[in-house]
């Protein structure tokens, strides 16, 4: 199916809505004067009866009918489609004019209805309507009047009705033109300022042509933009800023996760290389093999935490979510964590609880990473707290650690993918840590928090550094 243009469209639509108003507008004026004018006719018919009645009652016999006659057709004089007729009681014809033009077609009573009596008033409502030989409509009224001499005659007042047919044909004909003239014009005006309408959305079109892969910073500009446009440009352009941020996090992510698989590759080979240069015990093979092993976890780690950001943007990656008890569930975390903290020196306490409806294994994730970067961090000795409580409209989730603190430059940057502070802060990664420092566990925990519509934000000072998970209720 051929596809419309919006213009073209928009015009046939108005042209239409046009054309439909002069129809309208038009049958309501031919409707109007062809009432008008049949209001008129009847009232010079009626007033013509009047006449003719009133000059017949002066009269003292049917004698004076022949002898008055000029003066009794002089009220039709003058006007071709006007006829009378005036009979006697015995229906002998003493006068007429103009009566072939209002004779009525064969078999037609003329005229049908009953006459006016004498003593009554002629009105129009004793109209009455039939059709002449030619097929013109005569419109006709039929009265008695009374001589002096108590002699009742009729008169017949009619009017041949076909100057007014062709009167309201050359009219409906002229609005037929009009019309067509009229729809034809507002098609023509409507596409020409529809189009120049249109030009502002044309040049907004023409603006995101020129966005390309190269160029996702332009932005679409167009000078006096229409009011109705405002909100589709404004959508446009965040649309692209979303686009442009998320191309560059892509580009970033790409180029951060090279680097880091580098970074073990790079240790595997230098450590294989060096081993082959010359022969080896077999505990340095074994040594070398041990190391590559550890190399090859990091790289698994790395590739499974990037799998499980990659899964996490699909919209049904949540499926266990229940209700459960946080209490329990940080509890249970800090038991599984117990031998690594007691090999990091570090004793793990929680405190709290509530009840929150998450998806399970999410949480433990987002918990476990956050306390396994305190444990990475936290000095033999020190303490961390797994603190829980519930609020209004949200329940929190605390991980506290004993440590230096971190700079305020880092706080929400550390949540970025492959992000990692300054050396200074970071002791080496303890033996046995799940994970290492890969710099994708707090990214992890940031979007599980946005997957629960919740945020997560660190605070830091020089007695103890913060991970504070906010997750909505109800």
């Amino acid at each position: 199916m051929p596809r419309r243009s919006l213009t073209a469209t928009l015009a046939l639509a108005f042209a239409g809505t046009t054309l439909t108003v002069f129809v309208l507008v038009g049958s309501f004026l031919y409707i109007a004067l062809d009432h008008q004018v049949k209001i008129q006719d009847d009232l010079d018919i009626v007033l013509a009866a009047r006449h003719t009645r009133r000059l017949t009652q002066e009269l003292d016999a049917l004698s004076a009918v022949h002898e008055h006659e000029d003066r009794l057709t002089s009220l039709v004089l003058g006007n071709e489609a006007l006829s009378m007729q005036m009979t006697d009681p015995a229906g002998h014809v003493l006068i007429e004019h103009n009566t072939a033009n209002t004779a009525a077609a064969p078999g037609t009573e003329a005229p049908p209805g009953k006459r006016v009596a004498a003593s009554a008033r002629i009105t129009d409502q004793a109209i009455v309507e039939w059709r002449a030989k030619s097929g013109a409509p005569v419109r006709a009224v039929s009265a008695d009047a009374m001589l002096r001499d108590g002699t009742v005659t009729q008169i017949l007042i009619a009017r041949n009705m076909s100057d007014r047919w062709r009167l309201l044909d050359r009219y409906r004909d002229k609005l037929y033109i009009a019309g067509a003239a009229g729809a034809a014009l507002a098609f023509l005006l409507s596409y020409l300022l529809i189009r120049a309408s249109l030009r502002p959305l044309r040049e907004v079109a023409a603006s995101a042509a020129r966005v390309t892969v190269d160029r996702l910073d332009t932005r679409i500009a167009v000078a006096r933009l229409p009011l109705e446009l405002d909100t589709l440009v404004a959508s446009l352009n965040a649309m692209l800023e979303r686009i442009d941020s998320g191309f560059r996090r892509l580009s970033q992510f790409t180029a951060d996760l090279a680097h880091d698989m580098r970074t073990p590759l790079s240790n595997m080979r230098g450590a294989t290389e060096v081993a082959l240069a010359r022969p080896r015990s077999a505990d340095d093979y074994q040594a070398l093999l041990e190391s590559n092993l550890e190399e090859c976890d990091r790289l698994s780690r790395m590739i499974e935490n990037v799998l499980f950001l990659a899964r996490a943007e699909h919209p049904q990656f949540m499926k266990n979510t229940r209700e459960f008890d946080v209490g329990e569930e940080l509890g249970r975390i800090a038991e599984y964590f117990e031998g690594l903290a007691e090999d990091a020196g570090a004793i793990v306490r929680v405190d709290g609880g509530g009840r929150l409806k998450a998806d399970v294994e999410l949480f433990r994730r987002a918990v476990s990473n956050l306390l396994a970067n305190a444990l990475r961090y936290t000095p033999r000795g020190g303490g961390i707290v797994l603190r829980a409580h519930e609020e209004a409209h949200s329940l929190r989730v605390i991980v506290e650690n004993e440590g230096s603190p971190i700079d305020a430059a880092h706080l929400e940057r550390i949540f970025d993918r492959f992000y990692r502070i300054d050396p200074s802060r970071t002791n080496q990664p303890k033996a046995g840590n799940p994970g290492g420092a890969a710099g994708l566990g707090l990214a992890i925990v940031r979007t599980i928090m946005e997957l629960h519509g919740g945020t997560v934000h660190a605070e830091s000072d020089t007695v103890s550094t913060r991970f504070i998970l906010t997750f909505p209720r109800g």
